[in-house]
């Protein structure tokens, strides 16, 4: 696997290779090099504990994160090995994952692959990290799938040389498709062949609607080195909850050679907070009722949305099989502008929507829907909808 040139990984100096013999021997040294003032009975009161300045996070945290996602999570879905507390990174949020990944295999001028549809947050993490974003596609026939030729050619052409990542969204956003069995099959192999890393955002995972069986999480795969994110900001449906977490896993030289470098850029930006870090177990024992609570919502909306397209008269618009995730795409007649349509709403109904274009949706004809409003708000809307698409219809 190729690693960006960016992260300085060298080998340690000889006072620090002495000081690791001596830890690693039982002495103990007299350390006169030591900034740390909660080592020296100066920490205050308010924020009492001696900081221990783990770059991927405090141990006890991720201990109790890597229990939580063994018994499995959220979304009950044990795993097949117990998670290891030493393959996860604590930092505030998946963005910040992206942006640490990207440093860590990209260096400047370098390339991702990223979803179309998907969404815009990648292409702007990539541009402020100087990595260019090639798009493969997702394409749509009753359901979605990858175009898994096109990547093919993508990764065998000279532009493909430049790749460093494969970024899936599991289930994408706001597609709501997961990575169906075959598809990773296929994915993990090209990945392997061509030393690309695959960054599995996982977020949406525990959010099913309309699921096909076989779908699985990427966490905790083996045949190639991936970084699966996942945080509290989806899981407690809390987005001022700003914690999230890489697991990495792959080949075990991989593996070694990607944490020894990641090491070197979490230790750079500090490890969270203990103070935040103190409320991750509180925060696990709450993930599994709140998820229960957001699903609820979630998969009530879908329903009664499919009875109040399958009620509407006019029957010009639909919704397309969302498999995960909060949000849906509904399909209208492409006559009709997305970006007039959604100022119709704004202007006429005291409603709004995401158009298409806003995720890269290759052609026109799409609102992108969220299924979290209160089950009155949410008919309410899809009301003023159904009725704007009526009358920019004429009907």
């Amino acid at each position: 696997m190729r690693f960006s040139s960016r992260v300085d990984a060298s080998r340690p100096n000889a006072i620090s290779m002495a000081e690791a013999l001596c830890r690693r021997d039982g002495v103990e040294l007299v350390k006169l090099n030591d900034s740390n003032p909660t080592r020296h009975g100066l920490a205050p009161a308010l924020v009492p504990g001696v900081y221990e300045a783990n770059p991927r996070g405090p141990l006890g945290a991720r201990k109790a994160l890597a229990a939580f996602l063994s018994g499995g999570g959220a979304d009950g879905v044990r795993r097949e090995r117990p998670v290891d507390p030493e393959r996860l990174y604590l930092l505030s949020s998946t963005s910040e994952a992206y942006s640490w990944l990207m440093k860590l295999l990209c260096d400047p001028g370098d390339a991702v692959l990223a979803p179309k549809p998907g969404y815009p947050l990648i292409e702007s993490i990539a541009r402020l990290e100087n990595v260019k974003t090639i798009e493969y596609s997702l394409m749509f026939d009753g359901s979605w799938f990858f175009d898994l030729p096109r990547i093919e050619e993508i990764l065998d052409s000279e532009e493909g040389a430049r790749v460093r990542a494969m970024v899936l969204i599991n289930p994408n956003n706001p597609t709501g498709s997961y990575v169906k069995p075959e598809e990773r099959r296929r994915l993990v192999s090209m990945c392997r062949e061509h030393d690309v890393a695959v960054i599995a955002d996982e977020v949406f995972f525990g959010y099913d609607l309309e699921p096909f069986d076989g779908n699985a999480r990427l966490a905790g795969e083996s045949g190639v080195l991936t970084f699966a994110l996942d945080g509290f900001s989806k899981m407690l449906a809390a987005p001022h909850a700003k914690v999230g977490w890489i697991e990495v896993s792959g080949p075990e030289s991989d593996v070694g050679e990607a944490q020894r470098r990641l090491d070197v850029i979490a230790d750079d930006f500090l490890p969270m907070s203990d103070i935040i870090a103190e409320r991750i177990p509180a925060m696990l024992e709450a993930a599994a009722g709140q998820s229960d609570r957001v699903r609820e919502r979630t998969r009530g909306n879908l329903v009664r949305l499919h009875e109040l397209l399958d009620a509407d008269s006019l029957g010009v618009t639909s919704v397309l099989r969302a498999e995960g995730g909060w949000n849906v795409l509904l399909r209208f007649p492409s006559s009709i502008d997305e970006t007039q349509l959604v100022l119709h709403l704004i202007h006429d109904h005291a409603s709004t929507a995401q158009p298409g274009f806003f995720f890269d949706m290759t052609s026109n004809g799409y609102l992108a829907v969220s299924l979290l409003p209160e089950p009155e708000v949410f008919e309410a809307g899809i009301h003023a909808v159904l009725a704007a698409i009526r009358e920019s219809l004429g009907e």
